[in-house]
């Protein structure tokens, strides 16, 4: 019998432990969590729940009761499976023990690491074992968990887990985030890390924005200063395309916009769209600029930068490309629609002959809706 047969369904699994139900308890928020383990939560002074965020007005647990007879129900069901199961996860589990033992050798760690990173790109084939085992959560523990950790060991730990992300649940990113020395862990490798971790961790960022779990966090993370100075950053020095899209993710909450664009956000976009070799690079510059456009110091940042309006016309329509053209006509039009002299400017890079040819083009149909509309716009000047 194949492990991902019979794997333990990830919601019978507790948020917090990830292991399996004991005594499920449920929340006015309607998560549910093991007892004991929301209990310590509670007790640690935290007032939120651990994967919504939400404040907890009342702390009141009620037993999930129906929770517990199915999982009494699924455990007899396969009480032979199960213990297959134990048996075939032996080396897995084992895999897991070594990382996160604190006194084994840091060379046994690594090969325990590289072990698992080849099983975690065998996806989606074996990641039911590893997610059931909650390998994620406890290699965010490994990647923040010590301030000293080897770079070897973080980047080992950060390729895994962005191996196993996109399959795993991310409310335990709010739980770990939430906890002042994985924060500033985190903070100082956005900061001082190596590209491939500073990379990594933007991936991470964006990946918080996807999830309605994670979407508090967002917005959290937008409203630091030393986070969004470590992206820009990032984005000026490397122009590396995670961090344009962990830049857009943030962008995407209207409350972060001002504070990403007074860090410089603008001028480091514009010197991507001005000097992108790869077409994803400067459509993924392109949509955080759209987000951007709509903040009024972030419209001004563009008018007043000496390449900033060129840089986003020469997007409206590129040969044989069409990614980051509805992008660059929407930015355009919250930039020009009250500003005159964005509106010149424009003119003067060329804007009206863009626009014609993305009309003839083979764009989407909403693409051109918006192009005629500028163009409207423009010819009223």
């Amino acid at each position: 019998m194949k492990c991902e047969e019979i794997s333990i369904p990830p919601y019978f699994r507790c948020p917090i432990s990830l292991d399996l139900f004991k005594d499920p308890v449920t929340l006015w928020t309607g998560q549910t969590y093991d007892r004991s383990c929301i209990e310590k939560w509670l007790a640690a002074g935290n007032s939120t729940c651990p994967v919504t965020m939400q404040k907890l007005h009342d702390s009141s647990l009620v037993p999930n009761h129906t929770l517990r007879h199915l999982i009494h129900d699924w455990l007899s069901l396969h009480s032979n499976g199960y213990s297959s199961l134990d048996h075939k996860q032996t080396s897995i589990a084992r895999i897991k023990q070594i990382i996160e033992s604190d006194e084994l050798a840091l060379a046994t760690k690594l090969l325990a690491l590289e072990e698992l990173q080849s099983l975690s790109q065998d996806l989606p084939h074996k990641n039911s074992c590893l997610i059931t085992l909650g390998f994620f959560q406890m290699l965010l523990h490994q990647i923040l968990g010590n301030a000293e950790c080897n770079v070897m060991l973080v980047e080992k730990a950060l390729s895994c887990a962005l191996n196993l992300m996109p399959f795993s649940e991310l409310g335990c990113l709010n739980i770990a985030l939430k906890q002042d020395s994985k924060y500033a862990v985190f903070l100082s490798l956005l900061e001082n890390g190596t590209v491939f971790v500073k990379k990594g961790l933007c991936l991470i960022i964006e990946a918080v924005s996807w999830e309605p779990q994670t979407k508090a966090l967002c917005e959290e993370l937008g409203k630091s200063d030393r986070i969004v100075r470590a992206i820009v950053d990032i984005v000026e020095s490397e122009a590396v395309e995670a961090a344009i899209r962990a830049l857009s993710a943030l962008s995407s909450v209207e409350s972060n916009r001002e504070k990403i664009a007074s860090h410089g956000a603008v001028e480091a976009l514009v010197a991507c769209l001005s000097s992108a070799q790869k077409r994803s690079t400067a459509a993924a510059a392109m949509s955080a600029m759209e987000k951007l456009a709509s903040e009024r110091s972030a419209k001004e940042a563009l008018v007043n930068h000496p390449w900033g309006v060129r840089a986003v016309v020469k997007m409206v329509f590129r040969v044989c490309e069409h990614e980051g053209s509805e992008s660059a006509v929407n930015s355009l039009l919250k930039v020009c629609g009250e500003c005159e002299r964005a509106r010149e400017k424009a003119i003067g890079e060329g804007v009206l002959t863009q626009l014609l040819l993305l009309l003839q083009s083979q764009s989407g149909a909403r693409t051109k809706a918006k192009a005629t509309q500028l163009l409207h716009l423009l010819r009223s000047t």
